[in-house]
């Protein structure tokens, strides 16, 4: 690959967090990027690790790891609220940093990151991968040539369901945090709106605007399964004014309607969305122009960026970091707009806290606007301790069912969900193979009552030892999704679909 950037020069990387970060492995050999060496505390990411990069330097201690001399970069992929000190550290120890979302947790830490990176003269890139679709990539190109015009008014959307990954690891086979009587270390509580740069990162790289103000009221209605209070259950919308005075709705959250990079985008001289049916424009500057659907290229390297995750997104983070530090060619995600971003979902939890009113994202490419902050510590206050959701003195032979008996529920009663909610709508559905795959959803869901009953009644037991107790009310919420069929018996219910799926076919052939 020396003619991607005309250099056999190679970057040795470490990656600190191997979950999220073993993730980039596939991508970073087509990019002049060997993977030298791995941290993370957990031994079921080392194994896996270790199975990608035999060779490579393995630790679960961060002091070795950042002591590796014989790398150049790190990936830091670790828990979200330590990304201020482990980049910091980072630096300090002589690397240039690449860093998962978001950059920093409160705006005391933002100005000690920035100050750190100026200090050391390294490469610092945000790892923020949605603006890098193909999609996003081509409105991008259309935006500079000239064609939306001035932009007005966006809304753009992560919305992810993700309560599994509040009892669950992210990584392949989605295994169960241990012990089973905690909940994961942060995304079992974290408030949404941090998350905000999958959907306000691409409004910032289409259009070259940074955030300014940002309003979001506190919501009221969690979704069910989810720990009390946490800030992972809510749809967390926002509206953000922008550096021309253009708006944006911003929403990012957990709904019962995914739209991982959903969009709807207004300039004043032309407009597009898309949704889940490809990419719509709306052309002749004016509301009742053309519309037609149009199939968004990649700009150069298709090949490289189709293999990637993320829609191309992984591999285009990983070119633009190395093209910095082989070439000295500037990335997209530089320091000062990873602080844009971070910032806007930290005054978002503020401007909750304060009922909605609206809040101003400083930039910290001031030093004066930096001074203003240095002692600054706002943060989302954590509503709970995932490790301790059950009282002091619990007898973890029943605890320790908890992440399995939960998650479990949540599987099987979503495709319970489905199955039902289906027939319901079944006389209704205009589209064959949708109405095939309602029946489909009725046989699998026949097919797990009897497994979704056991984790009911091992969720009862655990519930009615601790009724008090967090993981007790969400067990009981995330029960309800199977209710109320549930409550007549896995072998009742199994027979009363057979019956529904016998009158839905019959009402079909007649």
């Amino acid at each position: 690959m020396a003619d991607l950037f005309n250099t056999d020069k190679r970057i040795r990387l470490g990656i600190w967090g191997l979950g999220r970060g073993s993730a980039f492995i596939k991508a970073a050999r087509e990019l002049n990027i060997d993977v030298v060496a791995g941290c993370d505390v957990n031994p079921v990411m080392r194994d896996a690790f270790r199975k990608e990069c035999p060779e490579a330097f393995i630790t679960d201690d961060e002091n070795e790891f950042l002591n590796y001399k014989d790398m150049d970069a790190v990936l830091i992929a670790t828990f979200f609220m330590d990304h201020a000190k482990h980049t910091i550290r980072t630096l300090e120890a002589g690397f240039h940093v690449m860093c998962e979302v978001t950059s920093f947790y409160t705006p005391a830490e933002g100005v000690k990151v920035v100050e750190a990176v100026e200090k050391s003269g390294k490469v610092y890139n945000l790892l923020e991968n949605y603006p890098f679709t193909k999609e996003n990539m081509y409105l991008a190109k259309l935006y500079k040539d000239g064609f939306f015009g001035e932009f007005q008014y966006a809304e753009f959307e992560y919305l992810h369901d993700c309560r599994s990954l509040c009892y669950c690891y992210n990584m392949p086979g989605a295994p169960t945090v241990e012990p089973g009587y905690t909940a994961h270390s942060w995304r079992s509580w974290l408030n949404f709106h941090y998350y905000n740069t999958h959907s306000l990162g691409p409004l910032m790289r289409i259009t070259g605007l940074r955030p300014e103000y940002i309003s979001a009221f506190p919501e009221a209605i969690p979704l069910p399964g989810f720990l009390p209070g946490s800030g992972m259950s809510k749809p967390c919308p926002s509206l953000i004014k922008m550096s021309n005075g253009g708006i944006m709705r911003n929403m990012c959250g957990a709904t019962t309607g995914n739209y991982h990079n959903g969009k709807r985008f207004w300039g004043t001289r032309a407009s597009a969305e898309s949704l889940d049916h490809g990419l719509r424009m709306r052309i002749g500057a004016t509301g009742e122009g053309m519309r037609t659907i149009v199939e968004p290229q990649w700009p150069e390297l298709a090949e490289l960026a189709e293999n990637a995750g993320h829609g191309g997104g992984d591999f285009w983070e990983l070119y633009y970091f190395a093209r910095e530090i082989l070439t000295g060619e500037k990335a997209p995600w530089d320091i000062y707009n990873a602080c844009d971003v971070t910032l806007a979902g930290i005054m978002a939890a503020r401007s909750t806290d304060n009922n909605g009113a609206p809040m101003e994202i400083p930039d910290f490419r001031k030093a004066e606007v930096r001074e203003k902050y240095r002692s600054d510590n706002y943060c989302w206050q954590q509503p709970f301790d995932p490790d301790k959701i059950f009282p002091d003195g619990h007898d973890t032979a029943i605890t320790s069912n908890f992440n399995k008996a939960i998650y479990n529920i949540g599987k099987n009663s979503i495709l319970l969900r489905k199955a039902m909610d289906g027939a319901v709508l079944y006389p209704n559905i205009i589209n064959a193979a949708e109405k095939l795959e309602v029946i489909k959803n009725l046989n699998a869901a026949s097919a797990v009552l009897d497994e979704l009953e056991n984790y009911r009644n091992m969720a009862d037991k655990i519930i009615n030892a601790y009724p008090d107790s967090l993981a007790a009310e969400a067990l009981r919420s995330m029960k309800t999704l199977s209710e109320p069929e549930m409550n007549d018996g896995a072998e009742i219910l199994a027979e009363k679909i057979r019956e529904t799926i016998k009158k839905l076919l019959e009402a079909d052939n007649k």
